[in-house]
């Protein structure tokens, strides 16, 4: 992520939030420093509103609410906070409408590229599983066929990896299974899929 330079050097959260309402690009903040959100492709974009509209549809009229990558989530750390866009993230306990972003998501999506999956898979994760109300953190692979879930037990987050297009991701906080053949739906994979 490039940094973005501010005069003032570190931005509260209050100011990164009103700037954030004129800017017209996405930023992301983390403990004062601000950064944009690298750029995504199409291929990015298809799974994004394939899992977006896979997860609206089976949530109409439930207690769950889908919210695409417009919506911040805010992460409270001990010692500093931070905002991200997650491509889709799902609330059973939403913030007011006047927010612009979540404190209690109980799944959160990333669609990862070859630019992005460092930080999804280190700093996100580690941020995200400190969300008290987090059950489902799932990384979207967007140059293969696979899918990372981490899933809140007892005694942590456990990793699954999910490959093709056969089964399903698991979402027992929400009732159903997310199939991988709607994730991928119509999706081009760009590369020759290597799966480790």
């Amino acid at each position: 992520m490039a940094k973005r330079d501010f005069d003032n050097g570190l931005v509260t959260p209050e100011e990164f939030l009103s700037s954030e309402l004129l800017s017209p690009i996405k930023r992301e903040y983390i403990g004062g420093v601000v950064h944009e959100r690298p750029e995504t492709n199409n291929g990015h974009n298809q799974i994004v509103g394939n899992i977006f509209g896979s997860l609206g549809h089976r949530l109409r009229g439930k207690k769950y609410q889908p919210y695409n990558s417009d919506t911040k989530v805010r992460v409270r750390l001990p010692n500093q906070i931070r905002f991200y866009y997650p491509d889709v993230q799902v609330v059973c306990d939403p913030n007011p409408p006047n927010d612009s972003f979540q404190d209690l998501p109980n799944v959160i999506v990333e669609v990862m590229s070859d630019s992005t999956r460092r930080t999804d898979e280190g700093e996100k994760l580690d941020a995200y599983s400190t969300i008290p109300s987090l059950e489902v953190y799932l990384l979207v692979d967007s140059a293969r066929r696979q899918v990372i879930a981490y899933h809140r037990t007892h005694t942590g987050f456990e990793r699954s990896v999910y490959v093709g297009l056969e089964g399903a991701i698991p979402l027992p906080c929400l009732g159903f299974d997310l199939p991988l053949l709607e994730i991928y739906e119509q999706v081009q994979i760009p590369t020759l899929e290597v799966v480790d």
